[in-house]
């Protein structure tokens, strides 16, 4: 169950409604297929009041998800970017995670979703570090997966949808039941993926390296991110097919994603990465990426949208 200070009100297709309000039925289509996408969103606490980061490209990749599998969002760009810094305001959050989801629903069985309603939830979430409260400054044990990411022909990895996580979640139990934190997944080709929930970047003589889109990882705003970041601090930044053995390597290793920031990996099957502490170029990216993200730093990608104080959004 989630905790009491969790109940926060949900933005359900245009108007809020009360945390035990945002029901859908047993029938629904998503119930028994899995036919959902979704986001993951953070809001920070900023000295100027809480800001959502990268809002706009969030949703872009939602809608860009929902046309994937073929679902046709009722609602605009505008006004989905609104709803979230609607969310925050409405319940006066100072921070959180911001769930958006859309979700096939309807009573009706099989797998074609014959005329199946479209519904849209934003979901406000209190939320701390997703891999552990220490993990952003000293790093996680992570595995190699047993489980892979699929082939490309299989099912779309660029979008963000309920059903591609189910081997996620495999991997991720598997890794916690072998006393890791996460699991590192391979691609159909035995080439290196990313996490069960997190882009990967591998750091080698100075450089960046990470797994391309066809390599079966979603394209994430906090990999690009980091990317950008990386540039302007003068790294290199590639995009490459990496081998199993690059991650034993490697003189730095980190996971990015909205859950997870920047986290550090110190050691992938027990073999330290690097020293097996968090590495000063990991570091680095990490102060800025959460130096802006916190307001703490120039915001010099306008990558913050500040919820103004006292607004609320109508019911």
């Amino acid at each position: 169950m989630p905790r009491a200070d969790n109940h926060h009100r949900i933005w359900r297709d245009g108007q809020f409604v009360n945390w035990e309000d945002a029901t859908i039925h047993v029938m629904s289509h998503v119930v028994h297929y899995g036919s959902s996408v979704f986001e993951g969103i953070r809001a920070y606490a900023t000295p100027a009041g809480p800001a959502v980061f990268r809002v706009g490209d969030h949703m872009k990749r939602f809608a860009d998800s929902c046309r994937i599998y073929r679902m046709p969002l009722a609602h605009s760009h505008e006004t989905l970017v609104q709803a979230c810094v609607d969310t925050v305001a409405e319940n006066e959050l100072p921070h959180c995670y911001l769930r958006p989801i859309a979700v096939r629903t309807g009573e009706q069985m099989g797998v074609l979703p014959n005329d199946t309603p479209l519904e849209v939830f934003i979901i406000p979430w209190t939320w701390g570090r997703y891999l552990g409260h220490d993990a952003l400054s000293a790093g996680v044990d992570v595995c190699v997966s047993s489980w892979r990411r699929p082939a490309p022909d299989t099912f779309p990895t660029m979008a963000k949808a309920g059903g591609n996580y189910l081997n996620s979640q495999l991997s991720k139990m598997e890794a916690r039941l072998d006393g890791y934190s996460e699991g590192i997944m391979l691609d159909s080709f035995g080439h290196v993926s990313e996490g069960s929930g997190e882009n990967l970047f591998v750091v080698r003589d100075g450089r960046l390296i990470t797994a391309p889109l066809g390599a079966g990882i979603l394209n994430g705003v906090t990999r690009d991110s980091v990317r950008l970041i990386a540039r302007d601090l003068g790294y290199e930044v590639v995009e490459q097919i990496m081998p199993r053995e690059m991650l034993y390597i490697a003189d730095e290793l980190f996971f990015t994603g909205t859950a997870a920031e920047i986290t550090p990996i110190r050691s992938v099957d027990r073999i330290p990465v690097g020293t097996g502490r968090p590495g000063p170029i990991t570091l680095a990216i990490q102060d800025q990426y959460m130096g802006i993200a916190e307001g703490r730093i120039p915001d010099r990608y306008s990558w913050l949208t500040h919820v103004p104080s006292g607004v609320h959004a109508g019911v």
